[in-house]
């Protein structure tokens, strides 16, 4: 590709205290966790990838992109100078885009510190987009209904992804149902966003061309040649009162079932790391994270980058991990195509931002929706198959996982 040149001007400013109500009620772009990160606005430069190759050719374009960029950044931080916001399918073969989109105008927020990045077309003006919080827009509240696959169809398809494990086909798979609902016209997104975050302000609360939800999993966070990773399979509801709620703790973290799956999970992460870093450790054994409604096993991973790799490349060495599609890969992924009827389109693939240094945030697209252009919601969860599972459980979890979008656009 050629790509178009840019010119890029960062610039500190007063706290804004607020990110959210600067976006665009139907196209926002966010990357927020306690109201710290990225909020965009408008659109300079858009990037579109498919297939099999689709986060390679993103890293080779943003390289090309970078390049041909004047940058001015006097803050020189994590989150200035020029940056995309990314999500990506994570089916090689969705039929739904990935993209890299550099907002005109970025607004940051970290530690105190806040900062806007304006970028345009070199040769052209610079945009004058004021930071203005503009009023939330009417309130809605939508149902969201089983889609392609109902609770009776998902509760067959783990069935027969506990007899494929069984037959020693595969070691765990991870599958995944959907639910449908329509937006009224002119709905505002930053609704159910602002829900998400206030409800679950401890996780990445994202939007990314229609792509919205609120995330617990860090897929990787690359910064000066560090690199963290938070891997997270296996889960349980939270208890109703503060015993059965150590005591929901205490199952998950002795259970075989969740703790097999939750090992498949790390050693994924672990192999599709290793070649890029010259030190790479992990928590020495996983611990609970809590959430408002959920319990889940943990574990963090630590190292330092030994090849150059952007976060971008390394998005593109870890996806899928064995927390969002199975051990082995290849048979897993086979499995899912089989059992699901329907495209996962960015639901469990990568979602984040890229800086000019190759830096980044990406976080696995967990507990989120599709918002199409006309309104069209498609949310989906999913959970982690392995031989003890059993279908009703499993059901039961994915409904504790739908929770956070049904509450958001409900």
């Amino acid at each position: 590709m050629n790509a178009q040149a840019l010119t890029v001007e960062t610039s500190p400013i007063a706290d804004i205290q607020q990110l959210i109500p600067l976006l665009d009620q139907r196209q926002p772009l966010l990357w927020m966790r306690r109201n710290q990160g990225l909020a965009g606005i408008g659109t300079a430069l858009r990037l579109e990838f498919s297939g099999p190759t689709r986060m390679r050719d993103a890293a080779a374009a943003w390289r090309e992109v970078v390049a041909n960029a004047t940058i001015t950044d006097p803050l020189t931080r994590t989150g200035t100078g020029l940056l995309a916001f990314g999500t990506f399918a994570f089916d090689d073969f969705s039929a739904q885009t990935s993209v890299l989109i550099v907002p005109e105008v970025i607004v940051g927020r970290e530690d105190g510190q806040c900062w806007v990045t304006r970028i345009w077309a070199t040769g052209s003006t610079a945009p004058t987009t004021p930071l203005t919080a503009r009023a939330p827009g009417d309130e809605y509240r939508i149902s969201l209904r089983p889609g392609n696959l109902g609770a009776a169809g998902f509760t067959d398809a783990v069935a027969e992804g506990v007899r494929r494990i069984g037959k020693q086909d595969l070691n765990k798979v991870v599958l995944a149902r959907d639910l449908t609902g329509h937006l009224p016209a002119e709905s505002d997104l930053r609704r159910a966003i602002t829900k998400l975050a206030l409800g679950y302000p401890d996780c990445w609360t994202y939007a990314v061309d229609g792509l919205v939800g609120s995330s617990p999993e860090t897929l990787i966070r690359v910064d000066h040649g560090d690199v963290n990773a938070r891997v997270l399979a296996g889960t349980i509801s939270r208890g109703t009162d503060a015993a059965a709620d150590l005591e929901a703790a205490l199952a998950l973290a002795t259970s075989t079932k969740d703790g097999d799956e939750h090992e498949f999970a790390v050693q994924s992460v672990l192999q599709s790391l290793r070649p890029h870093t010259s030190v790479l450790a992990t928590s020495e054994i996983p611990f609970t994270v809590k959430l408002p409604n959920l319990w889940h096993l943990a574990t963090d991973l630590e190292g330092t980058l030994s090849d150059g790799s952007t976060s971008l490349d390394l998005i593109s060495a870890m996806h899928p991990t064995a927390a969002v599609a199975g051990t082995p890969t290849p048979a897993a992924l086979a499995l899912i195509r089989e059992l699901e009827p329907f495209d996962r389109g960015r639901y469990a693939g990568p979602v984040g931002w890229v800086g000019a240094d190759g830096d980044g945030e990406w976080a696995i697209a967990l507990r989120c929706a599709q918002v199409t252009p006309t309104g069209d919601v498609t949310a989906y969860a999913g959970c982690g198959i392995v031989l003890d599972s059993t279908p009703e459980h499993e059901l039961a979890e994915t409904k504790m996982k739908f929770r956070p979008v049904v509450e958001a656009f409900g």
